[in-house]
């Protein structure tokens, strides 16, 4: 009789699961051959990408299982295995999303905690404002301005309908914050616009009626057609709903990424602190300021770092204070 202790494993019978006997195992496969393309729409499981960037050699992908619920989104650079000839009726798999170099992100309103990646690694957001008709929505470009420094994009303002109004005065509130700027009208090709746009990836934003498909159309006259080439590719529809990213015509190497029109724009996930560390000089000073400081100034905070400056870096302060204030009072 074998005594208690002296068992060992070939006197333990081990019944295979309904599943199989196969060991479950955290190792996942390293995807060598894994092929870099960039996401430029995504439907309803679907990601169509442009294989080594290039927007000739669309593939529509799959998210392969072992990502889980991994956020992907237009700008990622990922990782395609499988099948990468684009043939209609074909599926590729992504295995990886790199890491990101920036990331534009939007809460549905400044009292909802769950973030929402726009777009992933574009260079600048293009901030699409009509002068008149609709007027501008100050709240609504600080907000873009802010959810901008935050995510490591350049802020880009675009005010169009020149025809209508002038722009200095909008202009002027942002002049401190060293923002670039472009003023286009409908009787003019969008040349300056154009200019900022090449050789980067660029995300326009607007709300309705600010004339962004106009530009979209102007820049990339063959939107239309790619998007509805996008479309069958990915099964359904893009443009209404979700970013598209577009191709600039000829040799200029760059990317629009087209957005559907805007309502509100939440910055719950912002602190006040990510708009200060956008500019160098005000990012050392605000070590200087004490713990929670949410750099209003008096009565708010009253031993704000921002009161001892001068010169330019104090006229930024301001400019970043009225931000700070648009994100805590203005509508989204």
């Amino acid at each position: 009789m074998t005594r208690r202790g002296e068992l060992d494993e070939t006197d333990v019978r081990v019944r295979p699961g309904r599943r199989g006997s196969r060991p479950r195992s955290k190792l996942r496969p390293e995807h060598a051959d894994a092929a870099d393309a960039m996401v430029i729409a995504v439907d309803r499981g679907r990601w169509t990408c442009a294989l080594d960037g290039d927007p000739e050699r669309p593939v529509v992908a799959m998210r392969a299982r072992e990502l889980g619920r991994t956020p992907v989104v237009v700008g990622d650079i990922v990782g395609l295995v499988g099948d990468r000839s684009g043939a209609t009726d074909t599926l590729s798999r992504i295995v990886r999303v790199n890491d990101r170099s920036s990331v534009l992100r939007r809460t549905a309103d400044d009292g909802d905690p769950f973030e929402r990646v726009v777009v992933a690694n574009a260079h600048q957001l293009v901030i699409v404002t009509a002068l008149a008709d609709p007027p501008p929505r100050m709240g609504l470009i600080d907000r873009c301005v802010v959810a901008a420094f935050a995510g490591g994009l350049t802020p880009v303002l675009c005010l169009t309908k020149a025809d209508l109004a002038s722009p200095d005065a909008l202009l002027a509130q942002y002049a401190d914050l060293g923002i670039p700027a472009v003023v286009s009208r409908h009787d003019e090709p969008p040349d300056a616009l154009l200019a900022e746009l090449t050789g980067r990836v660029s995300v326009l934003l607007g709300h309705s009626g600010v004339g962004k498909s106009t530009l979209v159309n102007a820049l990339v006259p063959s939107a239309d057609r790619a998007v509805g080439v996008v479309s069958a590719i990915g099964k359904g529809r893009h443009t209404s709903t979700s970013a598209v990213a577009l191709p600039l015509p000829g040799e200029r190497a760059g990317w629009v990424v087209d957005t559907p029109g805007i309502r509100s724009f939440g910055l719950a996930h912002v602190s006040a602190d990510d708009v200060a560390r956008a500019f160098s000089d005000l990012a050392v000073v605000i070590d200087d300021c004490p713990r929670g400081c949410g750099h209003l100034g008096p009565p708010a905070d009253p031993e704000c770092a921002f009161d001892g400056l001068s010169g330019v870096a104090a006229r930024r302060a301001q400019s970043v204070r009225r931000l700070l204030l648009s994100m805590r009072g203005a509508p989204a």
